[in-house]
Formats: C-alpha cells, sequence, structure tokens
C-alpha cells in the first residue's frame, strides 16, 4: 500500500475509506490496493454509503464546488499547501440561466451537515476580486457583488473540525453560519468581512491574514458576527496573531469588525472576543466600526489582553475583566472544542 496512507493511518488511528488523486490510473491498482480511488472529491464524496468516512486526498488543484451532506465526513489532505480546493464565483457572477449564486452560493465549498473534519488542506475562492474591485462603476463589465466565500457552514452542520487548513478570499472568505467550530492552527486569509456569520467558533492559534487593497484609509474588516441576541458567547480568537499581507500595506486600516444585522434584524447582536491575540500595525485605533446604521458599541465586541503595534487601548475599543474574559471563553471551549485523538503533525 501506499506509505503515505499507512502513515496517515498510524499516526491519527484511523482507517482511510477513499482515497482522491488525480493522477492515479488503473495501472497503479497496487498504488492504493483495496481502496476505492476517485479523480474528483465531490464524487468520493457521492459515493459514500457508510455513517462516516474519512478520505484522503492527494496533492493537487481540485477546480470543483463541493457540497457536503453527509455527517461524520474526515478530509485529510496531502498537505496544507499541496491539497487546494478552488472555484471562482462571487455573488454576482451570472449563471447559464442568467440568475445570479448570491453571496451563500458562491461558496467553493459547503458543509451541511454534523462532524465535518478537516485536516491539511487548503480553501479557495479563486474570484479575481482585486481586478473587479478597481474598475469604475461605470464600467459596464464590472461584476455588482463581489462577495466570495471560499468555505461556509450552513443547515445542520455543527461540532466542526479544522486543522491545519488555510482559507482564501478577499471578502466574505469564511461563513461560519450553523453550529459550534473548532479552527486550530488555520490560516485565514481576506479584507472585507472575512469571518462571518451566526455559529459559535474557536479560533486558536490561528493567523488572521488581512490582505491590501490599497488603500490609505480603510482595507477592510476582519470579522462581521451575527450571533444571535439568545446565543451568549459568538467568536473567540485565542492566541491568534493578526497580520498585514506584507510590510508595504498602510497602518491604521483595518477594523477588528463590525456587528452583521443580516435583513436589518435587531435581533443578530454580534458577539467577538480577541483573548491573548498578537496585532499587528494595520489595526485601526479605532477598532471597531459600525455596519448598516448598527453601532458597534451596541454589540458584543471585546478584547483582553491585546498585544502588539495595533494594540491601543482608547474608550472605544472594550476591555473584559480577566473574569469576563476566562468566561467567555470557557464556555465557547466547552462546547466547540471537540476532543478527539487526531491531532495535526506534518507528514
Amino acid at each position: 500500500m501506499n506509505n503515505k496512507i499507512k502513515t496517515i493511518e498510524q499516526r491519527y488511528s484511523l482507517q482511510i475509506d477513499y482515497v482522491v488523486d488525480q493522477h492515479y490510473s488503473e495501472k497503479e491498482e497496487e498504488k492504493y490496493q483495496e481502496k476505492e480511488v476517485y479523480s474528483s472529491i465531490q464524487k468520493a464524496l457521492d459515493s459514500v454509503k457508510e455513517d462516516s468516512a474519512t478520505i484522503f486526498i492527494s496533492e493537487g488543484v481540485f477546480y470543483e464546488k463541493i457540497v457536503i451532506e453527509k455527517p461524520s465526513i474526515t478530509l485529510i489532505g496531502e498537505g496544507r499547501d499541496k491539497t487546494v480546493v478552488t472555484y471562482d464565483v462571487a455573488s454576482g457572477t451570472e449563471k447559464n440561466d442568467g440568475t445570479t449564486y448570491g453571496t451563500f452560493g458562491s461558496a467553493s465549498v459547503t458543509v451541511r451537515e454534523p462532524n465535518f473534519t478537516a485536516i491539511n488542506m487548503t480553501f479557495e475562492n479563486s474570484f479575481d476580486y482585486i481586478n473587479e474591485y478597481r474598475k469604475r462603476d461605470d464600467d459596464p463589465t464590472k461584476v455588482s457583488h463581489i462577495q466570495a466565500v471560499a468555505f461556509r457552514t450552513t443547515d445542520e452542520s455543527d461540532n466542526v473540525m479544522i486543522e491545519h487548513c488555510c482559507f482564501r478570499g478577499y471578502q466574505d472568505t469564511l461563513l461560519v453560519d450553523a453550529g459550534t467550530h473548532y479552527f486550530t492552527n488555520c490560516v485565514i486569509e481576506g479584507a472585507v468581512d472575512f469571518i462571518f456569520g451566526s455559529g459559535q467558533t474557536v479560533f486558536e492559534a490561528c493567523d488572521i491574514v488581512s490582505l491590501d487593497r490599497g488603500e490609505t484609509e480603510n482595507n477592510g474588516f476582519i470579522t462581521a458576527a451575527s450571533t444571535s441576541i439568545d446565543v451568549p458567547y459568538g467568536y473567540l480568537f485565542e492566541s491568534c496573531k493578526l497580520l498585514k499581507e506584507s510590510t508595504d500595506m498602510a497602518d491604521d486600516t483595518v477594523y477588528l469588525g463590525r456587528p452583521w444585522h443580516p435583513g436589518g434584524d435587531p435581533d443578530a447582536q454580534a458577539s467577538v472576543l480577541f483573548y491573548h491575540c498578537n496585532m499587528e500595525a494595520h489595526i485601526k485605533a479605532q477598532g471597531w466600526t459600525e455596519m448598516g446604521g448598527f453601532s458597534p458599541m451596541e454589540a458584543r465586541l471585546y478584547e483582553y489582553s491585546s498585544q502588539g503595534a495595533g494594540a491601543i487601548l482608547n474608550d472605544k475599543r472594550r476591555l473584559l475583566t480577566k473574569q469576563e474574559a476566562e468566561r467567555f471563553r470557557d464556555y465557547l471551549r466547552d462546547c466547540c472544542v471537540r476532543n478527539r485523538k487526531i491531532r495535526y503533525s506534518p507528514l
């Protein structure tokens, strides 16, 4: 059997059920022995008949729009920078029937069922955001809505676990909109509202990378949480690094976030805590800003023990006490962090 498969099964104490390999041919039938091998990720997912399945995905760029409609699916890539899932449509991109995808429909990957796991992969929406962003408003070729989601959770999704993965996009990269989520040792890139939605989520030891739109005043917003007023806590960023794309990116140009009220819903009351995070100088001194007329001061947007050039103290950046911050942290860790045998280690 392929040594990579053996290594993964031994390291993670699991069994690989299916393999995705773009370059596999029947002449190599000994390569994976009794494993079922597919050329596309969606074909492998569609073939799953069990209550759960683990799929190994070999090195390659997989241009696919993927929907996960079965529970307890685990995807393991050959490497975060080696196994890439990408698609390239935005909210305003036209379909063949003349309609547009819409923000939610633009997602390269959509998870609709619980207990999804991904390790060692990149999820990307490669829509050419910068090209469209820079077009004049009167340019007839300009796409009117350029939100482009890389990864989305919805419907019955819950108990999501993501380790050592990368999420790439510009606007609305990562939509955590249903259930609980745990992201650890991940890289999340974007410019505008690139982590958003109503789900409960722990981001632990992740790199949150703001991409440069070339602006000197406003290069974007990291979060746009829409946490329900009935949910006590929303997003926890614990021991994360808030980084800028390059040293050329202007300082004091990126907001920590803004409160999203979908459809003007007054019961969406964003809940975010940056806990022991290191912030580079691109973070705005103001910290937070309004969205759709809703003030950030009326939402639940906080920090605790921020560090770095972007960690500026003022009355617009509300701090929690140690007790309050630990209560926020402990609650989300209890409901979001899955206790599992699988932990990332490089192959």
